[in-house]
């Protein structure tokens, strides 16, 4: 195990702390300048169609007619929602520092550049097959490279996918869940993984009109109750708020002069872990979202396009900071447990809450990532699913539905680092098919998108 560990951490190093770096803030950087700053220029539009419009009653989601627009947005965000923000920062702060922060701030600005590229290009190119209206990044990644060649990395792309969300993502989320219930309840990680394990199992053969009733369930409650106990933390820790501030923002150029320092942090290290857990938070251009932004119902393609900008918004931007500020203000990060080593991962935010609340902030996170992590594993859950069914068909769903549970149920009880360090690893791989296919769809965003500022009718021919 440790052979093998190593190897991904090998592995990790060429793809995270150079190259994808490079393409992810390059992509998101070429689509910022070729749409003149839409996250910018729409952003105000982009809020009023996501939230100007929510109703409770609207009409069910359906594997033949798709979802609303807000339908579709909560799935997305209840994967991007996970344990990224709750734990994935608390790691990313204990290996790239406080300095991380801002990184994960830059990637997410430029993300929803890439995310609205995405978004656009999923409802461009969604189609029906066997009755059933389906799209992402394998019909997408067919348009933009033709031919044999076309179907072999979107087939790779497929693979990819349903290794890193459905089985190595959804270990992550579980694994979080694992710690955080054992920590707060005294319950073993183990038997927590079977529970969530049955308890997945049972949502997953429910099918698209279950997942998405999770989500419109779940994921408003549970980030309200979320933010008012982070808001409760910044109050009681006001002081250290500005401090809290100039150790991100210092650190993101010199860690040494900051808490990085004793992490032993350089300012690669903090780019590196910034960037990467950022992509593990908001998930623009891995591919992901664009499996549920496709199936909304909507008029134009660059509608939808502005949602999904709000997911990354509100996401990284909003909801990443309440975890960020509660660590910070409460002194833990550069903690030790028992053994010696920097406390991380879900257990650093636990231990953030406990400053105020006592044991009973082990509680209230355990609560939290217990329906973030499981919203999150519903949608990962979908988004593998959209991929089985385009290689197997219909009848491999079950047997999918039952590995993933397996994975959900292991997940509890493995080592975090390891966990976390697959995660990179398969998120990094399925970004390179999925961003090739958007540089060379570039000008079909672009055309989409000024035909459409333009007022003129939706041409769904665009090529």
């Amino acid at each position: 195990m440790e052979w093998f560990s190593a190897l991904v951490v090998s592995i990790n190093k060429v793809l995270w702390n150079v190259f994808l770096i490079v393409v992810l803030c390059g992509v998101g950087l070429y689509f910022t300048i070729r749409t003149r700053g839409i996250q910018f220029r729409r952003f105000k539009q982009s809020f009023r169609m996501t939230f100007g419009s929510i109703t409770l009653r609207g009409k069910d989601a359906s594997e033949k007619e798709g979802m609303t627009s807000f339908q579709s947005l909560l799935t997305s965000i209840s994967a991007q929602i996970g344990t990224g923000n709750l734990a994935g920062v608390a790691t990313a702060m204990v290996s790239g520092g406080p300095g991380s922060v801002f990184w994960m701030w830059v990637s997410a600005i430029l993300g929803m550049a890439t995310i609205y590229a995405e978004a656009t290009l999923a409802q461009r190119y969604k189609t029906v097959v066997n009755g059933e209206l389906v799209g992402g990044p394998v019909y997408y990644i067919r348009a933009a490279i033709k031919g044999p060649a076309g179907k072999v990395v979107a087939a790779t792309f497929s693979v990819l996918i349903i290794i890193a969300l459905g089985f190595m993502g959804n270990m992550v989320q579980a694994n979080s869940v694992g710690g955080a219930m054992e920590a707060a309840f005294g319950v073993r990680s183990e038997y927590v993984g079977v529970a969530l394990a049955i308890l997945s199992l049972l949502v997953f053969l429910g099918g698209v009109k279950r997942i998405v009733a999770v989500a419109e369930k779940v994921v408003p409650f549970m980030a309200v109750f979320f933010t008012l106990s982070s808001l409760i933390i910044m109050v009681v820790n006001f002081r250290s708020i500005i401090p809290a501030f100039y150790d991100i923002f210092v650190g993101a150029f010199n860690p040494q002069a900051v808490l990085g320092g004793v992490l032993g942090v350089s300012v690669q290290k903090s780019i590196r872990f910034g960037i990467a857990r950022g992509l593990f938070t908001h998930e623009a251009g891995m591919g992901s979202t664009p499996h549920a932004h496709a199936l909304a119902r909507v008029k134009n393609p660059c509608e939808q396009g502005l949602v999904a900008m709000m997911g990354v918004f509100v996401d990284t931007i909003v909801l990443l900071p309440l975890t960020v500020l509660a660590i910070l203000t409460s002194g833990v990060l550069g903690s030790r447990d028992v053994k010696g080593e920097f406390v991380t991962g879900i257990e650093l935010t636990q231990s953030a809450f406990a400053q105020v609340f006592g044991h009973f902030g082990y509680v209230v996170i355990a609560i939290c990532v217990f329906f973030f992590a499981f919203a999150t594993i519903m949608g990962w859950y979908f988004f593998g699913l959209a991929n089985v069914k385009y290689l197997f068909g219909k009848k491999a769903i079950p047997f999918y539905a039952v590995m993933v549970s397996i994975f959900v149920g292991v997940g509890c009880a493995l080592k975090v680092d390891l966990v976390w360090n697959l995660a990179d690893l398969f998120n990094g791989l399925m970004v390179i098919p999925n961003i090739l296919s958007l540089l060379l769809l570039g000008g079909v965003v672009i055309k989409l998108t000024k035909d459409w500022e333009a007022g003129k009718p939706y041409d769904s021919e665009i090529k």
